[in-house]
Parts: structure tokens; C-alpha cells; sequence
């Protein structure tokens, strides 16, 4: 595909429609994670959409330091609750990196480390294939010798991001292709499975599973569901994210459910959005619309449904971690708030600065290590002072970033999704953690 100008080609670039809705104000620069830690005009919302700006109308090349301010960027979308002129800065930052994939010559190194986790994380059967080896380094004592003995500082600065977030290899729970609704069935739904949670976090899925059938609802799960597609559309890789939406609405089609059930903020914001990223194909533009006015988080199913399995105390005090892609890009903030009001006995903390990201964002942490890990410090640092009996959120991102950076300040704060706090409370399990 040829560049135009140098810089942009005809494909999807940036819309100038929404570069020129921008109108400089400033109201994003307090809600931008980068230009807080940093304050740099060039590292905020305005200042990426004037580098927009000059490379789609006069043709600024696509150099290193133009692609840094780019790549500094989380995705965070934090910018478009804060913006009064409604600019969607999420389909304009995508539709950017899509071109400086396309169009920028990255490193040898750089190349290499994205290709390693493009052709491991979007693919369930090969983080499937880690598990027995994270397993081994893990309780053989090696993972405590490395960490003690100072080795791991000896690796590159992204090696040593991936191992702080590696989640314990614990039991890997399958979920039902058909989980029967309890009592009279209200409703039929999907459930996306995801990929590091389908096979790191599992519990999650069976949380959920587990809720909404206590809740009247028949779970439909297929096994052969693939990857989303959201890391890939949130890093730029476009054409491969489109072939994944593609054969995840060919999957859920054949199910015959009436909605689609997400359980991770970045995968729920990117199937929302399935209608827009295939609005040209012919084939799938019209199914794909139909997918998206299907899916809905986890929170708003049971917020609608309302409760119908009891939900027995659970007391403790619960910091809710609102998750990016969910309070900004779904704009979801009350519904799980109001989930978790309904357990008798648990108090709802709130964090300082909720709306800031936590600096996972997708593989932000793994690609941006240090700016993720600034930005973790500070969020551990708020909640070690509201010192709450457990922290939950709604993106297994966030969750494994608040883990590790609580881990390194010695803080024993579990970090949990909020479906896993409702099944405990439904199962009167106690509390979890």
C-alpha cells in the first residue's frame, strides 16, 4: 500500500473530521497518565492530535521521535470522559498506530519483542502449552532464587516486566459449553472466554458462568472461540485483529444467544465496536452491527437482570479499581458499584484518582515498561493508604498490574475480578481472596 505525502496512505487514516473537532482546550491534559507523569505538551491527548494533524495534512514524516509520542500513548481513553467537544481519541490513536505499523521501520529488537507476544498472547493453544513451563519455574524454587538473587536484573527491561506479571500457574478450570440456567431460565447468553483469562485466570470465567446461571441465565460458552482481536486492534495490527472479529462472529452466530457476555474491559470495548471496525466489509458490515448491539460486560447483565439467587454477606471493605476500558470507552462506572451494593455486609472503598490508568493497558505494560510501572507504583501507593481487605476490577490486565506492583511494595492485598466477589457472595463461601 502506498504512503501518501510521506506519511499516511488512503487506508482508514486518522479522520480529519475528528482532528479538527479538537479544538486544544485542555481539558484532557489533567486525565492524560503521560502528560501527569510527565508534562509534556507532545505526550497528551492535544498534543498527539496536532502530530496527527502534521503528518495527515502537510505530510510530516513518521520519524522515531514522532513514533515515540505515538507508542507513550496507553490507550487509555481517559481523555474522552474529560473532552467537552465529545473528540473520540480512541478510533483516531487506532487508526494512527494501524498506519505506523505500516509505514515505520521499527528495530530489529522491537520487531522481535512484538512478535513474541503477537504470536503468543491472541492465541489461547500456546499460552496453553507456557502453562507446564511457568508451573515448573514457579514451584521449583526457581522463580524465588532468580527474584532473590538479583539475576532477573540482568535481563532486558521487558523480559523482567514479563516475569513480575506472570499469574501463578494455578488450577485451569474449563468452562462448560452449556452451563443450565438455575430454576426458570430467563435469558440465553454467550460468554467470551478471552485468552490470558481462559487460561490464567479461569476462575474468572467460571465466576462468571457460575453467576449468571444463579441468576436465571442458560451460559453458552463454545470452546472453539478464538481471540477477540483487541490487543491486536489496540497495537495497530489490523488486518489480523479484522480476521479474528470475523471468526468470532462466525462462532457466536451458530449460537442462537441473545446476548454476548464480556468479562474484560479492552475485549468488551473492541466487540462493542466489531460494527465500526468492519464497516467496509460487505460480507460481515451488517452481521457485525449485530454482533456488537449484542455484547454487554458482565456488571450490566446482572445490573439488568436484577437478583435473583440470594446473595449472602460478605463482609469486607472493597476498593473498586475501575478499569479503563470499561469506565471510559464502555462508559461503565455504576453498574458494577451497584452489583456489589447488593451483598449484604460489604463496604464499598473508593480509590483516589480511579480515573487514572494503572498503566497496564493492554501489553502497554510489557512494551512501556517503565511508564507502566510509574504508573502502578502510584496506584499501589493509593490504595496501600485506603488499606482496604481487597481490591477488585474488571480486566485481567489491570488485575495481574495491581498484583505485582502491590507484591513489590509487600502489601498482602488481594486483587480480584469483581464477578469473583458476587459468586463467593452467592455460593456463601465467605470471603474470597
Amino acid at each position: 500500500m502506498e504512503a501518501r505525502n510521506g506519511s499516511f496512505d488512503a487506508h482508514h487514516p486518522p479522520s480529519p473530521d475528528l482532528i479538527n473537532q479538537c479544538v486544544h482546550c485542555g481539558f484532557c491534559l489533567p486525565a492524560c497518565p503521560t502528560y501527569v507523569l510527565w508534562r509534556s505538551e507532545m505526550d497528551s491527548p492535544r498534543g498527539r492530535i496536532y502530530l496527527m494533524k502534521m503528518a495527515s495534512e502537510e505530510g510530516a514524516p513518521l520519524t522515531p521521535e514522532w513514533v515515540s509520542h505515538i507508542d507513550s500513548c496507553l490507550g487509555c481513553v481517559s481523555c474522552m470522559t474529560a473532552c467537552p467537544s465529545g473528540v473520540d481519541y480512541g478510533k483516531l490513536i487506532e487508526a494512527t498506530r494501524a498506519q505506523v505499523e505500516r509505514h515505520h521501520a521499527r528495530s530489529l529488537g522491537e520487531r522481535l519483542h512484538r512478535a513474541l507476544l503477537f504470536q503468543l498472547f491472541p492465541n489461547p493453544g500456546r499460552l496453553r502449552l507456557l502453562r507446564p513451563l511457568l508451573a515448573t519455574y514457579q514451584r521449583s524454587g526457581l522463580q524465588t532464587l532468580a527474584r532473590k538473587s538479583g539475576l532477573l536484573k540482568l535481563l532486558p527491561d521487558r523480559l523482567q516486566a514479563m516475569e513480575a506479571l506472570a499469574p501463578a500457574a494455578g488450577p485451569r478450570h474449563d468452562v462448560p459449553a452449556i452451563t443450565p440456567a438455575q430454576g426458570a431460565r430467563r435469558a440465553r447468553v454467550g460468554l467470551m472466554l478471552g485468552c490470558v483469562q481462559r487460561e490464567f485466570l479461569s476462575e474468572v470465567n467460571l465466576a462468571t458462568a457460575r453467576a449468571l446461571a444463579a441468576d436465571g441465565c442458560e451460559v453458552v460458552s463454545p470452546p472453539e472461540q478464538p481471540c477477540c482481536g483487541a490487543l491486536l486492534v489496540h497495537a495497530g495490527e489490523e488486518e489480523r485483529a479484522l480476521a479474528l472479529a470475523r471468526h468470532m462472529i462466525d462462532t457466536f452466530e451458530q449460537t442462537g444467544v441473545e446476548t454476548i457476555v464480556t468479562n474484560a474491559a479492552g475485549c468488551g470495548s473492541v466487540v462493542k465496536d466489531y460494527g465500526y471496525l468492519l464497516r467496509d466489509d460487505p460480507e460481515y458490515a451488517e452481521r457485525a452491527r449485530r454482533f456488537s448491539a449484542k455484547c454487554r460486560d458482565i456488571s450490566e447483565v446482572l445490573e439488568e437482570l436484577g437478583a435473583r439467587a440470594e446473595r449472602h454477606p460478605v463482609r469486607l471493605r472493597v476498593a473498586v479499581h475501575d478499569a479503563c476500558h470499561l469506565q471510559h470507552a464502555q462508559r461503565i462506572k455504576a453498574q458494577p458499584r451497584s452489583v456489589l451494593k447488593a451483598i449484604p455486609g460489604l463496604e464499598l472503598v473508593e480509590l483516589e484518582e480511579n480515573a487514572l490508568c494503572c498503566g497496564s493497558a493492554g501489553i502497554y505494560n510489557l512494551v512501556q515498561p517503565k511508564t507502566a510501572g510509574e504508573l502502578a507504583e502510584r496506584k499501589a501507593g493509593l490504595i496501600a493508604e485506603a488499606a482496604p481487605d481487597v481490591v477488585v476490577t474488571g480486566n485481567p490486565g489491570c488485575l495481574l498490574q495491581l498484583r505485582a506492583a502491590l507484591e513489590r511494595r509487600g502489601r498482602k492485598i488481594p486483587v480480584l475480578h469483581t464477578i469473583q466477589v458476587v459468586d463467593a457472595s452467592i455460593r456463601n463461601a465467605g470471603a474470597p481472596g
